[in-house]
């Protein structure tokens, strides 16, 4: 996986991070939830990444 890939996932990661605590802050559970469903994307693209990964070495 590329240094790009693992950062943008990260970043992706971050972002759904900071709308599910604002989501909570507000109570607005449809961006607490958007931000979950974005962290749960970041987690399974990684995951995918890392299997690839797995398979070439």
């Amino acid at each position: 996986m590329g240094l790009m890939d693992k950062a943008k996932n990260a970043v992706d990661e971050a972002a759904g991070k900071a709308k599910e605590t604002v989501g909570k802050l507000t109570d607005n559970e449809r961006l607490e939830a958007e931000g979950k469903a974005e962290q749960t994307r970041a987690d399974a693209k990684q995951t995918g990444e890392d299997v690839k990964d797995v398979f070439k070495g």
